[in-house]
């Protein structure tokens, strides 16, 4: 059972992260130090500088040789799982659009493994959570954050396709009774009825090179891969990064999640109420982060043979509440920040006893 000093170990965790939202809330809302434009500009180095460099740190110091395939599978399981539930959830509800595809899939599928996850698990599973929380976290890193990239520009993309090329349509004779947007709108449809198949293939091809070239020049996708070459070279034959490197590294990378607080915190400033998105979609958010996320990923693992200790790791991670740098994301591409924000904000609060609930089912 977790002891009391467990506890003081995550909350020790989770206090920095309050203190460093309050000070950056503060900061906008009582000070006055920072401008909005000021605070884009934050997040914008928080997501080009700060995470880059975290993900490197994680990737490169994670020994790929020896990650567990089952582990690697549920994981991917999971996120197919929560793609398809989602595009259905949307497709009914007729609230259709990429955004709420990447707002369903940050909320659900990519917890705060790396701040609050490792003392929780810790607690919970001893050495057992050392060996596969590292691998989760990897996962993240390497695979899922590139892919939420990947999402956020194709959506950036498709938007850029239908947007009008001036506005003077909309700003004409008040005898018009349609926007420039709805003519666009329209035009695109006629064009697309009489569009052949190879004329859409070609579409959908140029949109895919912009969102290609658009990843290859983004700071995460060198930091991956750089990450990923130094792992293999480095618990493949033993060779360590020089020390300056190293240090140098550990200097910038140890505050990218702090960045990511702060940012978070000039983000709900910026608004007129600290919980921006209402009630209606925050109960949706807590539902997706704390209920849908666990449940998918108890059917992925027990589809894929996770057994024991393994199981219960991955479902009780599942069930840790929505990690930082989705937000970060969503704040840079003006994605449902809001949403993400409180998912941040209230999933911290109600973690240590969401996650001791799952503990204890699992215990039965």
């Amino acid at each position: 059972m977790i002891s009391l000093i467990d506890v003081y170990h995550v909350v020790t965790a989770t206090v920095p992260l309050y203190v460093t939202m309050f000070l950056a809330y503060i900061c906008v809302k009582w000070w006055k130090l920072f401008t909005p434009d000021q605070c884009v500009g934050i997040n914008k180095f928080v997501a080009n500088f700060s995470v880059p460099l975290l993900s490197f740190q994680v990737i490169s110091s994670n020994n790929i040789y020896k990650m567990s395939l089952k582990l690697i599978y549920a994981d991917c399981v999971q996120k197919f799982l929560a793609f398809f539930v989602l595009i259905v959830i949307i497709k009914m509800s007729d609230r259709g659009g990429l955004k709420w595809i990447i707002t369903g899939l940050s909320l659900s599928t990519l917890p705060n493994t790396l701040i609050l996850g490792i003392p929780l698990m810790k607690a919970m599973y001893k050495d057992e959570s050392d060996i596969l929380l590292p691998q989760i976290i990897f996962l993240q890193s390497m695979i899922w954050y590139n892919f939420l990239l990947f999402l956020h520009e194709l959506d950036a993309a498709i938007p850029a396709r239908t947007m009008p090329a001036s506005s003077s349509t909309s700003s004409q004779g008040t005898g018009e009774s349609e926007t420039s947007l709805e003519v666009q709108s329209k035009e695109d449809e006629g064009e697309e009825r009489g569009e052949t198949r190879s004329q859409r293939k070609m579409r959908i091809l140029i949109i895919l090179m912009k969102v290609g070239k658009k990843l290859i020049m983004n700071p995460n996708t060198y930091a991956t891969f750089i990450g990923l070459i130094w792992a293999s070279i480095h618990f493949r034959w033993g060779v360590d990064m020089p020390d300056v490197v190293k240090q140098s590294i550990t200097i910038l990378s140890s505050g990218g999640l702090g960045m990511a607080t702060f940012s978070l915190g000039l983000f709900m400033a910026s608004n007129s109420s600290i919980i921006a998105c209402g009630p209606r979609m925050t109960m949706v958010a807590m539902g997706l982060k704390f209920l849908v996320g666990p449940a998918l990923m108890a059917v992925a693992s027990i589809v894929i043979g996770l057994r024991d200790t393994m199981l219960k790791v991955a479902i009780v991670q599942a069930a840790l509440p929505q990690g930082i740098v989705p937000f970060v994301f969503a704040r840079e591409y003006n994605v449902q920040p809001a949403i993400l924000s409180t998912g941040v904000l209230l999933g911290m609060l109600i973690a240590l006893p969401v996650a001791l609930i799952y503990y204890l089912l699992l215990s039965l």
